[in-house]
């Protein structure tokens, strides 16, 4: 691993130093949750939209860092402290240096669509003949790539790293750190368009990665103003590659082309549109590094789908399956043990590896290196499948619980599902050690219907709404009705490991639970009752208290306990007239409050009734009015600070000025912009998806469901799918309300929805087969526009979801 002096880091990013300059740098960190080893660690105070770098400076100096570069003044004793103008720059200036002290081949990808899974699968085709460093996952921002590029050691001899902007004037700080010297475009569409006027500034922007390549791949047209060599692909037009034919068949694709005169026949183990293009630029790579056809379509033969994402499973026995079997590498096993980390609140921490290939390390190292992780974070159950593993681990791995298996066959020949119970289990492997095989030993057997939940949406919606904030305004995460519908607990660990400050709830169970899981921040229950009050004391939840008669029973009940100071919420009814003391009664409950010692006020709340809508702002306005004015009532008995909130997501956006101490965030957490103005730009969290179970061609007259109620007027085709009523799919979407999409086209629902069925009419729709997946709501068919077609609210789509349906969980 390099390491480099402070005293030369000083100098390369143009900084002040204080401190020990001959202290020696091998990692550099950013995010104050994420140190592993912080005696050699340089923590950057980065500032972004979302926080300012400087206010975790004290939680990294508290987990071991002693050295950090800052562009404010900071006092901590025995640091080190590199004083720049700008942190970011800083960081990219020191990876640029870095990379200056290698002279390897360097393939730098970019493009609209298409960059990480080109990168993966290069990284397969190319990882036999070379010793391979390359972006983890998708780190292709300001802040990935140089971090991507920090990797890079005197073992490698081929760097592989993405690149992806959304506005003019970023490429240029990119290509000064990656100086590839093979560039690699790959299609160039509507994604991340945001920042550009039009699709040609896009294109010119993303070719600035290439300035110094020796050589451009990419499709003809895309690399027309290109005047440095190139490699070119074209199904139109003269190209290197010149593309014949594709022929699409079952579960492959045959491409037929062109190449210097010689004719070049390859077949792919994919069919789709984006597939077949991401591959000939692959093929265009090896190509140009020399590879012969027939090793080329050995190699492509054994290409997965690239799955970036760390998908969450609930699994047998209780347990949670984190399913990373395509890669063995220390980068992504890092990120994919601090997800284990961040999800495994009350679960025993399990990980299955395989041999590490083609690392460029000796295997002492390597080995080390891997145990040192294992220990980190604290697993405490560790399988390794392969020779190199076996013998080498345990040497090194603490006090654990260690098996090993020669290979994956021998661990299949040996399972034993109850050797698994209550534990979140990491499958860690690569490409060719077949873990997929593992992964359907963990699989619930369950009907195929699932709601899927982006845990990485939930944090890029949570920072959109972060941005709208001031930074002394506090989150409170509503995560009540099962975080509607998207799984109270994994959802609650997101936000835990988000730092938000309070979590809200509707009822005492459902706090309960998530303490059991492992949550620790503070969380609100709305409605507490005398029977739960056991429950919310013994979990330490705090209470909503909204009338003098739960005031007087839930405080007679903590002076029963001995206790003092039990911290509690009060509502205010300003107007909604649902829950919460009425004004005239404030001081009364203020007076009670300050003459007893037995609960303590934690926040003021009220709710607000119609913050979404434009006609109700005069409104809005006089519930905050009377809020201040219930506010200043209290604190004239109440000495002692308490939070105030009365804003919820519609409000974050449109009344700005009602932020006060805290904010709850809702319904906008999950993707839903309940104002209905779009103007953040929020990601759908949920996607309810099914397949198709059976295909029926029916003739006109026929009927199709119970009741006859669904006739067909000509010959029709029909497709089943596993979904019903019992899954929360309401029978008002029945005889034609509703849709789904199938292949992408919408298909209406004929006939009565069943329990468990529902038929759609997939007569306009080419190719439907049995099998083929079924998208409920998700981005291509919004929640919002489901619930239209029923006249109700996305609140109600979304929790209705029955438990029945497997939640599939997985971070981007």
């Amino acid at each position: 691993m390099s390491s480099y002096t402070l005293a030369q880091i000083t100098k390369v990013v143009n900084g002040s130093l204080s401190g020990n300059g001959n202290m020696g740098i091998a990692q550099l960190v950013y995010d104050s949750r994420r140190i592993q080893h912080p005696q050699t660690a340089l923590f950057f105070a980065l500032q972004t939209a979302n926080a300012d770098g400087h206010d975790y400076v004290n939680e990294a100096y508290k987990k071991g860092v002693r050295s950090f570069v800052v562009s404010k003044n900071i006092s901590l004793k025995e640091a080190n402290v590199i004083l720049v103008g700008d942190t970011l720059t800083a960081l990219q200036k020191l990876a640029a240096w870095h990379r200056g002290h290698f002279h390897m081949p360097v393939i730098g990808i970019t493009g609209s669509n298409g960059k990480t899974v080109v990168k993966e699968w290069l990284n397969a085709l190319l990882e036999d003949d070379y010793q391979i460093v390359r972006s983890p996952k998708s780190f292709n921002s300001q802040i990935g790539v140089p971090l991507s590029v920090w990797q890079m050691e005197a073992q490698h001899t081929l760097g592989i790293f993405e690149a992806g902007i959304s506005q003019p004037g970023e490429m240029q700080k990119l290509e000064r750190i990656i100086q590839p010297t093979v560039g690699v475009l790959t299609n160039i569409g509507e994604a991340h368009s945001e920042g550009f006027t039009s699709t040609e500034e896009k294109r010119t922007e993303k070719l600035r990665l290439f300035t110094q390549a020796d050589v451009v791949i990419g499709e003809a047209g895309n690399l027309a103003s290109l005047s440095t060599k190139k490699f070119t692909w074209s199904k139109n037009e003269e190209a290197t590659l010149r593309i014949r034919q594709i022929k699409k068949e079952r579960t492959s694709t045959v491409i037929e082309a062109d190449y210097k005169d010689e004719f070049l026949l390859l077949s792919i183990p994919f069919t789709d549109d984006a597939s077949i293009e991401n591959s000939i630029a692959c093929w265009c790579v090896l190509l140009q590094f020399g590879l012969k056809q027939e090793t080329i379509q050995e190699r492509m033969n054994a290409l997965h789908p690239v799955d970036m994402r760390l998908q969450l499973n609930h699994a047998i026995n209780d347990c949670l399956l984190i399913n990373d079997s395509y890669s063995a590498d220390t980068t992504s096993l890092r990120i994919a043990l601090d997800f284990l980390a961040q999800q495994s609140a009350g679960l025993k921490r399990t990980v299955i590896l395989s041999d590490f290939y083609e690392s460029g390390k000796r295997e002492e190292e390597l080995y080390a290196e891997i145990a040192q992780l294992l220990n980190q974070y604290k697993v405490e159950k560790v399988i390794g499948i392969g020779k190199e593993i076996a013998s080498q681990l345990p040497l090194k791995i603490d006090a654990v619980n260690f098996q090993s298996y020669t290979t994956t066959e021998d661990f299949l020949q040996q399972f034993k599902s109850s050797d698994f119970y209550k534990e979140i289990v990491l499958l860690k492997g690569a490409r060719k050690a077949g873990f997929e095989r593992i992964a359907s030993l963990f699989e619930e057997k369950l009907h195929g219907t699932v709601l899927q939940i982006n845990l990485a949406a939930v944090t890029h919606n949570l920072k959109e709404y972060q941005k709208r904030l001031k930074p002394s305004t506090k989150i409170m995460a509503m995560v009540k009705a099962f975080a509607y519908g998207s799984g109270g607990a994994e959802i609650a660990s997101v936000l835990q490991f988000s730092n938000v400050a309070f979590l809200g709830v509707a009822y005492a169970d459902e706090g309960v639970e998530l303490v059991q899981a492992g949550v620790n921040i503070p969380i609100m229950v709305m409605n507490a009752e005398p029977s739960s009050f056991a429950a919310i004391v013994e979990h330490e939840l705090q209470p909503v208290v909204y009338s003098k008669a739960l005031l007087q029973s839930f405080g007679a009940y903590i002076r029963q306990q001995g206790l003092s100071a039990y911290p509690v919420h009060l509502e205010i009814e300003t107007g909604m007239n649902r829950l919460g003391f009425s004004l005239s009664e404030v001081d009364e409950v203020a007076r009670h409050l300050a003459a007893n010692s037995y609960l303590s006020i934690q926040s003021v709340f009220s709710h607000l009734a119609g913050s979404e809508d434009p006609g109700e702002d005069a409104f809005t306005q006089q519930q905050a009015a009377r809020f201040h004015e219930a506010v200043s009532v209290l604190q004239q008995h109440i000495t002692y600070p308490f939070l105030k909130h009365i804003s919820n997501s519609a409000a974050m956006v449109r009344h700005p000025d009602l932020q006060l101490d805290m904010v709850r965030l809702g319904i906008g957490l999950y993707g839903i912009e309940p104002d209905a103005e779009d103007v953040l730009r929020l990601q759908p969290v949920a996607t309810l998806r099914s397949t198709v179970a059976q295909i029926k061609q029916i003739k006109k007259g026929e009927s199709v469901s119970y009741n006859r109620r669904g006739m067909v007027n000509r010959d029709s085709k029909i497709a089943t799918v596993r979904i019903g009523y019992a899954d929360g799919y309401s029978r008002r979407f029945g005889n034609g309300i509703g849709k789904m999409l199938v292949n992408g086209k919408p298909a209406p629902v004929i006939g009565t929805v069943c329990m468990d069925m529902t038929m759609l009419d997939v007569t306009d729709i080419d190719g439907v087969k049995e099998g083929d997946d079924v998208i409920v709501f998700g981005a291509d068919l919004p929640v919002q526009e489901v619930a239209k077609q029923v006249g109700t609210i996305p609140y109600e789509i979304m929790t209705s979801v029955s438990q029945r349906v497997k939640r599939v969980y997985y971070f981007e």
